[in-house]
């Protein structure tokens, strides 16, 4: 396995240094981020000099990704039409992107180095202050370690994540556009299909724009938050890395949106289908 430090800023974000002052107070900063609004972004958390490998590695791995153009709901689910027409669940947006899925990153991989270095994951557990009991890498082979790849005019409309807890890295921008846009906590106890429609009306006074830079990681707790990536110019491709933590040991994404996804299922999103963890709608 690649040493991960090669990667982070430990100097800036000590990840190796828990219960040094330092790293306590990083830990306080993004405490305090995420129950303000459910997000925290650590600005260059990637060395800089780090960045060209990251993008070598998914410009490699692009080939394999699952380009996918279809309409979708917020919650990827189908139709139900005993609701009224204007109700967020019949309200389907074309979605253009690919995702390149996680078995296309081995133990070579700089970003399954990250991804599964102990360190890594102590410091997202206390990042995210969950308790052991109820924090652990997705068991998804598919979806645990991805990389997001968007081209011009790609855009990923308004959903909410199947994953409780989701880091982002950002490895290569587009040449214009992709910004990352949120409401923050619109699920909390319930569905809130009211906040959920005034967002997609373009009503809403919660929705919060970021703009991040190669380098960066996000904290997102986006099971809970409505959100998308606005849609993309230029000849660059946009590279996003997505870790995903679930609070329950085994968790693998449905059938239904894993095909979406990665356009291919494996036996065991057929032998765990509906085994959640919360009664949330996908």
């Amino acid at each position: 396995m690649i040493d991960p430090t090669r990667f982070i800023d430990t100097e800036r974000y000590p990840v190796d240094k828990p219960g040094s002052d330092k790293y306590e107070a990083m830990i306080e900063t993004i405490h305090g981020e995420l129950k303000a609004d459910g997000c925290a972004v650590l600005k260059g958390f990637l060395r800089e000099d780090a960045i060209p490998d990251l993008v070598a590695e998914s410009d490699q791995a692009a080939p394999h990704a699952h380009d996918s153009r279809n309409r979708t709901n917020v919650y990827f689910s189908q139709d139900d039409e005993t609701l009224e027409p204007s109700h967020p669940k019949r309200r389907f947006f074309d979605r253009s992107n690919a995702f390149i899925p996680a078995d296309n990153f081995c133990e070579t991989s700089a970003l399954r180095a990250i991804y599964e270095w102990p360190r890594f994951f102590l410091f997202m557990r206390e990042a995210l202050d969950e308790p052991e009991d109820r924090f652990f890498r997705y068991g998804d082979p598919l979806a645990d370690v991805i990389v997001n790849m968007a081209g011009e005019g790609n855009g990923f409309p308004w959903h909410f994540d199947t994953n409780n807890f989701t880091v982002t890295l950002a490895i290569q921008n587009a040449d214009e556009g992709g910004d990352f846009e949120y409401a923050p906590n619109i699920r909390s106890g319930s569905e809130n299909f009211e906040a959920v429609r005034e967002v997609l009306d373009g009503t809403s006074d919660r929705v919060t724009k970021l703009r991040l830079e190669p380098g960066d990681l996000q904290i997102f707790k986006g099971r809970y938050s409505l959100h998308r990536v606005a849609p993309l110019k230029g000849a660059t491709p946009r590279y996003v890395a997505i870790f995903s933590y679930v609070e329950k040991e085994g968790m693998v994404g449905s059938p239904e949106r894993t095909k979406q996804l990665y356009g291919k299922v494996l036996p065991i999103h057929l032998e765990r289908a509906g085994l959640r963890g919360d009664e949330y709608l996908d």
